[in-house]
């Protein structure tokens, strides 16, 4: 049964063997030895035994865990042994000995070097990070900031969640050294070098310390290679160095590293643009109904829920930015490896708002779609002052203060009437031509509105605005509809129906081909091609009077040959041919040809 005992390592509680605890001990007194007469003592054992207490952090899984040998040894293995440790070989006289094949391998982290910073030492850490000087980093901040605009925002996130360099291990750690009593000692006896070159004459001492101290290690490390077994040195060589598999496992997690820091850097890409894009969209769209901006007036139009635009944009904000800030988080985790956790009240309070937002944005999307729920229609009739012997004109208007072009679309634009009022503007208007035994023509007007229930739809469609003159048998039709912006857009359109006399002629102008149907169909006797020329009005057909004749054909596959002296006769089933002193007659299955002297005679079924 061992006993263990609780220590205070640089702040933090562990539980430790007894054993274990005794080495560590032993070590610590060694290091200490070893620094009696450096400047910055104090400081060194300290950052020593942070450095320790970190890597026993990372080797325990809970609070209750023990430390034992095992993990002593390994942290002694990572750390080196001070000069002290071999000429005292009764330190550790009762240990076996133990050879370590671990190996400390460098591994950069990103801090801020808030030494070295003008704002918030962002730029120097990342400087260090990659390699690079500090310059080129903040360069890339001014690209960034008056080019694209995401550097403040990416700044400003890394500045909040790049933890700073403090301690001087995480200082070693930021420029890839191994964390160690050697790196640790230069680091702050270079930090008392920095000092004392602003103090004068202290700066001349502070080197002469520097230097006995480096003379006293040369010598040490010298004696150390003279006393060493020359045969262990070559065993721990051989032992240390890769074999091909080591070195083939390292090219392959390299490109794995290398592969995974793409993917970083994308997934950061991604989540700014999307991010700065959606606080753009934030800041304009949502202020529309505080100022005004030239364009966004037909979002609110569009809202026939009359849900607060800027909620909606809220909303929309937190629902599509948040798994984006997400996604820019994880970029950052990728590449940066101690970066600061944003903690699990965080995480948490922004998943509960995205799911709210999703939610409400679903409610908000049903309330709209129920403004189109209903669709209801208001009718207007009315008689023309023109008979079936007279022949009517139909062209459509449009006027000075709208713009129509020729090819018309469903969707609605914002325009000013000649008062200077907002109104709604549209050109979803479909002409549709029916005949009638009446001898009067009539015109039927039939707007048709949305709503969430009929009531709304009705008085919606009352309220559409559409006029039509009659002036010497020529009807003159709106190309556009209108209405009170207050109506909001909710798929208003009219449908005009022609009912014209059997018998009478009509003219079509080619103003009104975008606003027939395209084809002729039961609820249209005129389509499109049928513009730009006369028509008579059939029951259920129209016949064109200026069209010109079609050509025809008179096939005759078999023929039954028939030739007299008077006479030549061509028969089949279907056709006949005759051709005579009366002249020349054809027939086929839908045409009647004769020819004589009374002139020409054509007859066609259709």
């Amino acid at each position: 049964m061992n006993k263990t005992v609780n220590i205070n390592l640089a702040g933090i509680f562990f539980h430790i063997d007894e054993d274990a605890y005794l080495k560590l001990q032993r070590y610590l007194e060694a290091i200490k030895r070893s620094f009696t007469d450096s400047q910055g003592r104090s400081e060194i054992i300290a950052d020593i035994e942070a450095r320790i207490a970190e890597l026993f952090n990372e080797r325990v899984q809970n609070d209750k865990q023990v430390i034992g040998i095992k993990q002593v040894d390994e942290v002694i293995a990572i750390m080196g042994q001070p000069e002290d440790y071999i000429v005292d070989d009764e330190i550790f006289e009762d240990e076996p000995s133990t050879t370590y094949t671990k190996k400390t391998t460098k591994s950069k982290k990103l801090f801020r070097d808030a030494d070295n910073s003008y704002v918030g030492g962002v730029s120097s850490g990342l400087a260090h990070y990659f390699g690079i000087d500090t310059i080129w980093i903040r360069l890339a901040w001014i690209i960034l900031i008056f080019g694209l605009g995401t550097g403040i925002l990416l700044y400003i996130l890394l500045w909040i969640l790049v933890p700073e360099a403090k301690t001087t291990a995480e200082k070693i750690t930021m420029t890839g050294e191994p964390v160690n009593i050697t790196n640790i000692e230069k680091k702050i006896k270079d930090g008392f070098e920095n000092v004392t070159d602003t103090v004068g004459n202290a700066a001349k001492n502070v080197t002469e310390s520097v230097g006995a101290v480096a003379k006293n290690v040369g010598n040490s490390v010298s004696n150390a290679a003279k006393n060493a077994d020359f045969k262990k040195q070559t065993s721990n060589i051989k032992s240390s160095s890769q074999t091909f598999f080591d070195a083939l496992s390292n090219v392959i997690m390299f490109m794995v590293k290398l592969i995974a820091k793409f993917v970083g850097i994308l997934l950061i890409f991604i989540g700014a643009v999307a991010l700065i894009a959606l606080i753009i969209g934030l800041l304009s769209v949502g202020a529309v109904d505080i100022i005004h901006i030239p364009g966004l007036d037909l979002v609110d139009i569009a809202n026939t829920g009359n849900t607060p635009i800027w909620l909606v944009s809220l909303l929309s904000f937190f629902a599509i930015g948040i798994p984006f800030f997400f996604l820019f988080y994880l970029g950052l985790k990728i590449l940066i490896t101690n970066l600061k956790s944003i903690g699990n009240v965080a995480k948490f309070t922004l998943l509960g708002l995205w799911l709210l937002s999703v939610i409400a944005l679903v409610v908000v999307g049903i309330r709209q779609a129920s403004e189109h729920a209903f669709e209801e229609s208001y009718v207007e009739k009315a008689e023309l002052p023109i008979t079936a012997t007279d022949t009517l004109m139909v062209k459509m208007t449009g006027s000075d203060s709208f713009h129509t072009s020729y090819y018309r679309n469903n969707g609605f634009k914002i325009r000013h009437n000649e008062d200077g009022e907002k109104i709604i503007y549209s050109t979803d208007i479909d002409i549709r031509v029916k005949s009638t035994t009446d001898d009067v023509a009539k015109i039927v007007i039939e707007k048709r509105a949305d709503g969430s229930d009929f009531e709304i739809a009705l008085n919606r469609a009352k309220k559409i605005n559409y006029n039509y003159t009659f002036n010497n048998n020529t009807l003159f039709l709106n190309d556009y509809l209108t209405t009170d912006t207050r109506n909001k857009f909710s798929d208003q359109k009219v449908d005009i129906y022609l009912y014209l006399p059997e018998g009478m002629a009509v003219y079509f102008n080619n103003s009104t081909q975008q606003f027939l149907s395209y084809y002729k169909n039961n609820n249209s006797l005129v389509s499109r091609e049928s513009t730009n020329h006369y028509l008579q009005i059939n029951a259920d057909d129209v016949t064109c009077l200026d069209c010109p004749k079609e050509d025809f054909e008179v096939d005759i596959d078999t023929p039954e040959l028939k030739i007299d002296n008077n006479s030549l006769e061509i028969n089949t089933d279907e056709n006949n041919v005759k051709i005579d002193e009366n002249g020349v007659k054809a027939k086929s299955e839908s045409v009647r040809v004769n020819i004589s002297s009374n002139g020409i005679e054509i007859e066609s079924e259709n």
